[in-house]
């Protein structure tokens, strides 16, 4: 009998070993193997009654050992306006460009099979029709695509915007007193992916811009230039988001399953939790703020859906990544001194980077009144000019731009 609950219980140990190894294994897999990218887009024709949008994206499988299946992709076209949408039409197609494809004349995707670390080009062409598209300002494509493979079947969405409407360089002309400053909120066309900030500087600021001014750049529109936007449909909140979420004040944007999981992805939950532990003791002593010291700079930064302006209103916005690089390449490309800043109606300033030599306290003072707004102004782009000799940064002289 002995020998029998011995041997028993080495078979139970044995299978226990097995599922053990088989669960870390599957752990260390990865989840996401293939990905579609945003690609690059371009106005192939932008004519009163036709606009012609075309996009290079790619298939890419990133496992080193798996191959997985697309056996579906099509895509979906919001269009945002200041207008009426009646009489306004769109086509879409998706044709594939890799080796040995055969563009459909009936647009039916046949499944690929995307080899290990293999990138597959795809174009995508999307034809907007109607008598009248000038109040049109962006194009929301939902990507959707299927990932078939040992994860079984993943529905998947890559959403990318195109924006369709270009303000002129003269609609920011209205500068405002401030203090020790004037400043001047500048539109801006609806940035996106496509945008890098120094291109945005040399369209729309250098115009306005003299020796001495400083340019800012909010955060938010930042991180979307970097593509630091997620679909809270495609997060998973683990049991730490579900519970710490209820913790916070209903208006922040860790107040939700999604936003709360969002920082611990990007922080790791021993960070997260633990600044919540010591946070919460420190609420005991009086010391209120401590958790967002400890949980890392992003538990200050994230919005949440209905953060920024639309389409990215559905999204959870990041804070942005290497803002002080940024604002070193927009010195160097320009000649301006520039300013990475978070900004709101309640009157609070934090500076995530700014150029050397340029005062915090006069960047503080400019921006208290939230010049750049908190709706849906598009004015991502703030100038400021000191009117105090002493306040004004040391210039290396602003570089001569052609204009697009």
């Amino acid at each position: 009998m002995t020998i029998l609950i011995a041997i028993l219980g080495s078979i139970v140990g044995f299978v226990l070993l097995v599922m053990l190894l088989l669960e870390v294994q599957y752990r260390q897999r990865p989840t996401h193997t293939l990905e579609l990218t945003s690609g690059k887009w371009e106005l192939a024709v932008y004519e009163p009654q036709r606009y012609v949008l075309v996009g290079q994206l790619e298939l890419q499988n990133l496992a080193p050992n798996l191959e997985v299946m697309t056996p579906r992709i099509n895509a979906d076209v919001q269009l945002l306006s200041g207008g009426s949408l009646d009489n306004i039409t769109t086509k879409t197609r998706i044709i594939p460009r890799f080796k040995d494809a055969e563009a459909r004349e009936d647009g039916y995707w046949e499944g690929r099979v995307v080899k290990l670390k293999a990138r597959d080009p795809l174009e995508v062409i999307i034809e907007i029709e109607g008598h009248d598209l000038s109040e049109l300002k962006v194009a929301w494509i939902q990507l959707n695509y299927v990932a078939y493979g040992s994860q079984g079947w993943k529905p998947k969405v890559r959403h990318v915007m195109v924006p369709l409407k270009f303000p002129a360089i003269e609609e920011s002309k209205r500068w405002r007193p401030a203090t020790n400053a004037d400043v001047l909120p500048i539109k801006t066309h609806l940035l996106t992916h496509l945008d890098d900030p120094v291109s945005v500087v040399k369209r729309y600021v250098m115009p306005h811009a003299q020796p001495g001014d400083i340019v800012t750049i909010g955060e938010s529109p930042l991180a979307i230039m970097q593509g630091r936007y997620r679909d809270p449909r495609e997060i998973k909140p683990g049991w730490l988001a579900t519970r710490l979420c209820y913790m916070f004040f209903p208006t922040s944007s860790l107040a939700t399953a999604c936003g709360m999981q969002t920082l611990v992805d990007v922080e790791g939950p021993v960070r997260v939790l633990g600044a919540f532990i010591i946070g919460s003791i420190a609420k005991l002593f009086g010391r209120k703020g401590v958790f967002y010291q400890l949980a890392g700079e992003q538990a200050r930064l994230i919005d949440d859906v209905t953060g920024t302006i639309p389409p990215y209103d559905q999204f959870i916005v990041l804070g942005p990544a290497d803002s002080q690089e940024v604002v070193e390449q927009i010195q160097r490309e320009t000649g301006l001194s520039a300013a990475i800043v978070d900004v709101n109606d309640l009157k609070a300033v934090k500076i995530l980077a700014a150029s050397s030599g340029v005062s915090i306290a006069l960047l503080k003072q400019a921006l208290i009144t939230n010049p750049a707004g908190n709706g849906n102004e598009q004015t991502p782009v703030v100038l400021i000019r000191p009117t105090d000799a002493n306040q004004k940064p040391s210039t290396v002289g602003l570089q001569s731009v052609n204009q697009p």
